[in-house]
């Protein structure tokens, strides 16, 4: 079950389509980041509220399941990126058995750019939420997510907090589809990873 995306230009149209979707600002936000000079406004959002429709897959979703993913399914998907800590959960939608769409949960105190959030038993946070390429446009992540809701309810989670960078549009664009709400808006600063600083902007509730 090998979902890595490759291809000779894959790099280029993923850089092409990151511009063409507003992205430039984000895009040069992470590459001052890896000079050492990080300013990164955030979004400290809560999700899940009631107010809004469940998001639907503009594909046949009989074809569908959502389930939490094992270690061996995780090596499969070759993502870098993914780290997986005691207490994070990987939740995966699978398309005929090939994993189309994953994201995290954290259920522990976790420290965000310097700054420690800590999280109830019944709180969860939400992050990494990613679909593969080929599997793009078909509305799995809101889908993804509100099916996660559920899931973890099961277990006694009931309140689901997120990030959103501030210049990230499509993050906006996906939690504006789940009704999500931001509670706090605060500014991070790293400069050569020596001095870091967080300053909490403003409140919404």
């Amino acid at each position: 079950m090998d979902t890595k995306e490759s291809g000779k230009y894959y790099k280029y149209k993923l850089l092409f389509s990151n511009i063409r979707h507003g992205l430039f600002l984000h895009m040069l936000q992470n590459f001052m980041s890896r000079l050492g000079l990080d300013f990164a406004p955030y979004y400290w959002v809560q999700e899940d509220f009631n107010a809004y429709k469940s998001p639907q897959i503009n594909d046949d979703k009989e074809k569908y399941t959502i389930s939490f993913l094992s270690d061996e399914e995780v090596k499969s998907m070759k993502r870098g990126s993914i780290r997986k800590f005691k207490g994070t959960k990987l939740i995966g939608l699978k398309h005929n058995n090939q994993i189309a769409a994953f994201h995290c949960a954290e259920q522990r105190d976790f420290v965000f750019k310097g700054k420690k959030m800590k999280l109830k038993k019944n709180e969860a946070y939400l992050l990494n939420m990613y679909t593969f390429q080929n599997y793009r446009g078909k509305n799995l992540a809101p889908y993804l997510r509100h099916a996660t809701y559920d899931l973890l309810k099961e277990e006694g989670v009931d309140t689901f907090y997120s990030i959103s960078d501030y210049l990230n549009k499509s993050t906006h664009k996906f939690k504006k589809k789940l009704g999500a709400e931001p509670l706090q808006l605060y500014l991070s600063i790293a400069l050569l990873k020596k001095y870091h600083r967080t300053f909490l902007l403003k409140t919404y509730k």
